[in-house]
């Protein structure tokens, strides 16, 4: 089959708006989680939040689109830009809408993402309950579908191939990463942008968190989001956008790319437990992870590390942890959860942490699990990075997230190596 390559990486973040600030920021344990300060959330409890600044719409964008976009696509079409500059893939622009260099009938765009226009939603909703339908915004349904953060990053860098919106909650973009990677090892594409985006660090996102009881009411950014910690108490609402182009080899290497990593796996599955709880054995987690693995071609035992979902909710991460004993084998390979740092990022969670994938296999390290100060005793069955074990160059690296709904999503990615 196609092998895939990864040749470019954009990001919007609580950690920064570019890539190289994010993984610096990750991998010097920088927490990108602070006091909300876009609104006042003081009623529902919660205080603190994964929150992107920083990001000017009209400058990043462009003021003539960005009026016409949610702020999660505008988070996707700026990673996007990112991503495709760093790839050398952007062609210059001009009176036209900038476009890419590769043949775009074969070049396509799949993406992952949560809840659509959050933000649109709400302002909408509240215009119309306060001076009526009749000045609701004609831009309201385009500006608020979950496809439209596909369709406008097609849209502006001439993608004519698939284009497609993959929404499985906390999966979404792990699963579109997957989807994108078989598309172009089936040989139906030659280049994809892939990822995800989320933007609902808002009034009725927070509150709607918070209803089920579900987000961190610590006020401390530091002790907020505690992964498989002994204390943790729920996860930490963040946003933002992390989108990859990912190539075939033969094309990457026709045109000179230079090449960060492989992409080499891909699995899913389902839970068929409960709505928003996973099952606790992670009999489903680790289906999905067997998948991956056999997806390609590999042990168990050649895994270098494990980007964690790692939501630090109880219910996920003692039900994660087994997931990967029953794979791996108790206390083997490194594992760690990133959201310690980022906060959780719904549908973009698996996009920021493919990117930190990425970077622990360019860097030559492993992501500590910020936030732990006690492990739990019901997540002991894994082996968590620290500052003792951190400085590892890993081979081969599997990013796993999972959804309400059951939905569970890993990858597996492989350092590259000139010439084979």
């Amino acid at each position: 089959m196609t092998r895939v390559v990864i040749t470019g990486l954009g990001a919007v973040t609580p950690l920064g708006n570019d890539t190289q600030s994010f993984l610096d920021g990750i991998f010097n344990e920088k927490i990108g989680i602070k006091p909300i300060t876009k609104f006042d959330a003081s009623e529902t409890g919660i205080t603190v939040a994964g929150q992107v600044d920083g990001f000017d719409p009209a400058a990043r964008v462009g003021k003539r689109d960005a009026r016409k976009m949610d702020l999660f696509s505008q988070y996707a079409v700026d990673a996007a830009d990112q991503a495709l500059t760093n790839a050398g893939l952007k062609a210059e622009e001009g009176a036209e809408a900038p476009t890419t260099v590769a043949d775009p009938t074969r070049f396509g765009v799949i993406l992952g993402n949560g809840i659509g226009g959050l933000t649109t939603i709400q302002d909408q909703v509240i215009k119309m309950h306060d001076k009526g339908p009749q000045r609701v915004s004609p831009l309201f349904v385009p500006e608020s579908i979950p496809n439209m953060v596909s369709g406008n990053v097609s849209l502006r860098f001439g993608a004519k191939g698939i284009n497609s919106t993959i929404v499985t909650a906390c999966a979404s973009a792990t699963n579109a990463i997957g989807e994108a990677f078989w598309r172009i090892q089936s040989g139906k594409a030659d280049v994809m942008l892939t990822g995800g985006s989320e933007a609902t660090v808002n009034e009725i996102g927070i509150a709607g968190f918070a209803a089920l009881t579900a987000l961190s009411k610590e006020e401390d950014p530091t002790q907020a989001s505690k992964p498989f910690d002994k204390n943790r108490h729920g996860f930490v609402l963040g946003e933002g956008s992390g989108i990859l182009v990912i190539e075939s080899l033969e094309h990457a290497q026709a045109r000179g790319a230079h090449i960060l990593a492989e992409l080499v796996g891909y699995g899913a599955s389902s839970d068929a437990y409960h709505m928003t709880s996973p099952s606790p054995d992670g009999e489903g987690a680790a289906r999905a992870i067997r998948d991956a693995l056999n997806d390609a071609n590999l042990e168990a035992n050649q895994i270098s590390y494990i980007n964690a979902h790692g939501t630090a909710t109880g219910a996920n991460d003692s039900g994660e942890a087994h997931a990967i004993a029953t794979v791996f084998g108790e206390n083997t390979v490194p594992v760690s959860s990133t959201k310690g740092m980022t906060g959780h990022l719904l549908g973009a969670a698996g996009a920021i942490e493919a990117l930190i994938s990425v970077g622990s296999l360019t860097r030559g390290e492993l992501p500590v699990n910020v936030g732990l100060d006690e492990q739990d005793e019901d997540t002991k069955v894994v082996n968590l990075v620290d500052q003792e074990n951190k400085h590892q160059a890993p081979e081969y690296v599997m990013s796993a997230n999972y959804g309400f709904g059951g939905h569970n999503a890993v990858i597996v990615f492989k350092k590259w190596h000139e010439g084979v």
